[in-house]
């Protein structure tokens, strides 16, 4: 993960540079809270930074609410160094919108875990930011459904968002979970496939006066032939 360190110690910012690099994590470092600030708003910025409270030219505060003011664009985790024991810091860090703060000198086991929380914490926004820009795209989905769809009067084609025309059934699969089963109503039987003239039935037997005919071919036998063409017309 892309992490900026703010720190104007060199010796600080060496040791943090080499505990974050050995974990694993891409570092960018930094003098002052200027440098900082142009870094983390900056398109590629990275998604955590570790800023030192007491800086040159813009402490490690003021950058953490000038990172809180900026519009829109994800939000990066913030991690405030101080010395410790000094409570007034960490109060000041925390209500300015930082995340979470390491005590100073750090401890390389305590920086670790807690950038760890933060890497799993922007994974999170990760994936509710996704699943939010799901719903939404679903929603609209459900309003196109519910409003007014333009239909051919002709060929019962839909047009779609990108003015292309799409079969009806084509365009409620891709918009909807419903699924289709054809066959025929009975005024498309009779007007397709009605049923033909009787034909002459041969007689097979006459006994006792019983005159035994083979039977007639009945509108049992349209609804499959009328399948079998449908299924001839798909392909």
């Amino acid at each position: 993960m892309k992490i900026l360190i703010a720190e104007d110690d060199p010796v600080s910012r060496m040791m943090l540079q080499a505990t974050l690099r050995k974990a694993g994590h891409e570092v960018t470092a930094t003098e002052d809270g200027d440098q900082a600030l142009r870094t983390m708003s900056a398109p590629d910025a990275p998604r955590l930074a570790i800023l030192d409270i007491m800086m040159p030219v813009m402490d490690g505060i003021e950058v953490c609410k000038r990172l809180r003011a900026l519009p829109g664009g994800e939000r990066p985790y913030i991690i405030m160094l101080t010395a410790m024991n000094r409570s007034e810091h960490i109060v000041f860090g925390l209500s300015a919108g930082a995340n979470d703060y390491v005590g100073k000198p750090f401890v390389k086991e305590e920086l670790l875990a807690r950038v760890g929380v933060g890497q799993r914490m922007l994974e999170l926004q990760a994936a509710l930011a996704n699943r939010v820009a799901e719903l939404e795209a679903a929603m609209e989905h459900i309003r196109v459904l519910q409003g007014v769809l333009p239909i051919c009067m002709h060929c019962h084609r839909i047009r779609d968002d990108h003015e292309s025309w799409q079969k009806l059934e084509i365009y409620l699969t891709e918009h909807s979970e419903a699924t289709f089963s054809h066959g025929l109503c009975p005024e498309c039987l009779e007007k397709f496939y009605p049923e033909p003239e009787p034909e002459p039935v041969p007689l097979l037997k006459k006994d006792k006066g019983l005159n035994l005919r083979a039977p007639a071919r009945g509108s049992e036998d349209r609804q499959a032939k009328a399948t079998v063409g449908m299924d001839r017309k798909k392909e």
